[in-house]
């Protein structure tokens, strides 16, 4: 298991880590967004860096915690995973003793019904602060998912001002089913994928629709393929759509602080920043974080390398 956490435990451990925790006040927030030391900027020679809310998943994770970490970051545009914006909407929460499939249809009548006011205010508060979202994973794009599920993602992605939302890529059946609903609204679907990765695995999405995109992880797909993802970054670069950043080690090897594994990032950041590709590129912080330090400081590192090979 990567780093302890999964994607699917991103909304407990955050739960639990903001326990306790001290959280800005409104008027710190404010001053923090709005005082004379800048807003962040994160694009460099012409790409866009962006950090997935995921990396932070060990801190506090409400909506003002996550604008404070860009901040601090010097990142000025994200992946946002679903859990934060939702509960700031007012998703029901979980009640004692609730079944699996009553809360799975609490969740799902919210969402058919829940206005799109409040992701556009979250929409605002990253973008008063200097911050785009550009992607945006929430849970409501798996199998098991009504199709006004899944209508609602594309909605609020749509409100929160991304150009599409991110999803695990799975069965064909349920590829051809998101495409399509994807066609009729018009929003796009980028599929992510771990070490199954091939040069030929998103072949049957493609096909399916216009729609359906790639979120290319490069870390996954050396680790999974044991070779370098640039000829399939090349290959297909007008549809990937966003793309992660991390480094594993070939042969399904483990996560490595940047620099230390098999994957070519620095390549890769010169191929989109040569060929002048408009996809962003995304942190996602996953190998364990170095005694001593902190997961803000480890994803500073992680900004700082990609602008150092950019640069270069």
């Amino acid at each position: 298991m990567e780093n302890q956490f999964s994607r699917r435990r991103f909304i407990g451990t955050g739960a639990l880590a903001a326990t306790g925790a001290l959280l800005l006040s409104k008027s710190s927030f404010a001053h923090a967004v709005l005082s004379g030391a800048g807003k962040p900027n994160s694009v460099v020679k012409g790409v866009q860096i962006g950090v997935i809310t995921y990396s932070f998943r060990a801190l506090p994770s409400t909506i003002e915690d996550l604008i404070k970490y860009c901040v601090d970051c010097n990142i000025n545009a994200i992946e946002l995973m679903g859990d934060a914006p939702e509960a700031y909407a007012g998703i029901p929460k979980r009640e004692t003793g609730q079944s699996n499939a009553d809360r799975n249809k609490a969740v799902a009548d919210w969402r058919a019904s829940v206005s799109m006011d409040k992701f556009k205010e979250i929409r605002k508060m990253f973008k008063d602060a200097g911050i785009t979202i550009y992607a945006w994973k929430p849970s409501a794009l798996e199998m098991r998912n009504t199709d006004a599920e899944i209508v609602y993602a594309f909605n609020a992605g749509r409100a929160l001002g991304a150009t599409h939302c991110t999803v695990e890529l799975q069965a064909a059946a349920h590829s051809k089913r998101l495409g399509e609903l994807a066609t009729a609204n018009k929003f796009k679907v980028a599929y992510h994928a771990h070490t199954q990765a091939t040069p030929e695995l998103w072949d049957t999405a493609l096909s399916q629709s216009e729609y359906n995109c790639i979120n290319l992880d490069i870390g996954h797909y050396t680790s999974g393929t044991s070779s370098s993802p640039i000829p399939f970054i090349e290959k297909n670069h007008e549809r990937i759509v966003s793309m992660h950043l991390k480094d594993r080690k070939y042969h399904d090897g483990p996560n490595t602080p940047w620099g230390e594994g098999d994957t070519p990032i620095k390549d890769a950041l010169k191929l989109i920043r040569d060929k002048k590709y408009k996809f962003p590129v995304t942190i996602e912080y996953e190998y364990n974080t170095p005694a001593g330090s902190t997961v803000i400081d480890e994803v500073k590192k992680c900004r700082e390398y990609a602008a150092e090979a950019l640069n270069s």
